[in-house]
C-alpha cells in the first residue's frame, strides 16, 4: 500500500514538469481583438508547440481551430483608372460641357499687417547725448563739501 501512494505521489509531482510541452486555448485579453499568430485569427483555438519569448528556440505552433486572415486586406481602393466606381464615398458627376454656368462670386480681399508700438514722448534729453568726461578727484584738500 505505502509503495502504490508513493508511486501516485511520486507521478502526480513529476507531471506538472512536463505541463510546459502540452497544448493552449488562446483567450483573447480585449473582446473584439483578435489574437494573430502567422496570419492566423488564433482567438479561442487550440495552439500547440514550444514558442514564445520563453524559449531559446523557434518551433512552428500548430494552430487548431483558427482561421486565416488576410494579411493585405480588400479595404476597396478606389483607382479611377480602372475606369469601375468607386465601393462607397460620394457620387462623382462630371457635369456637361454646355451647361449654364452660376453667376461669378463677388470679388473679395483681406489683409492683414503689423507694426511696433508707438513710441514713447521725448525727454528733454537728446536722442544722442555728448560723451561724459569725468574730471579726477583731489582729496589732498580734503573731500569736497557736500550740501546738507
Amino acid at each position: 500500500m505505502r509503495v502504490g501512494v508513493t508511486l501516485a505521489l511520486f507521478i502526480a509531482t513529476t507531471s506538472s514538469a512536463f505541463a510546459g510541452g502540452g497544448f493552449e486555448i488562446v483567450i483573447p485579453g480585449r473582446p473584439g481583438v483578435p489574437i494573430i499568430i502567422n496570419g492566423v485569427d488564433a482567438s479561442y483555438a487550440v495552439v500547440e508547440g514550444d514558442w514564445g519569448l520563453g524559449r531559446g528556440t523557434h518551433v512552428e505552433p500548430t494552430i487548431y481551430g483558427g482561421r486565416y486572415i488576410d494579411p493585405v486586406p480588400r479595404v476597396g481602393h478606389y483607382y479611377p483608372s480602372a475606369g469601375r466606381m468607386p465601393g462607397y464615398g460620394r457620387l462623382e458627376v462630371e457635369p456637361p460641357a454646355n451647361r449654364r454656368l452660376p453667376q461669378p462670386a463677388e470679388s473679395y480681399h483681406q489683409s492683414w499687417s503689423a507694426q511696433s508700438a508707438p513710441l514713447p514722448a521725448q525727454s528733454n534729453v537728446p536722442v544722442d547725448p555728448p560723451e561724459i568726461i569725468y574730471a579726477p578727484r583731489d582729496y589732498r584738500r580734503g573731500p569736497p563739501d557736500l550740501p546738507r
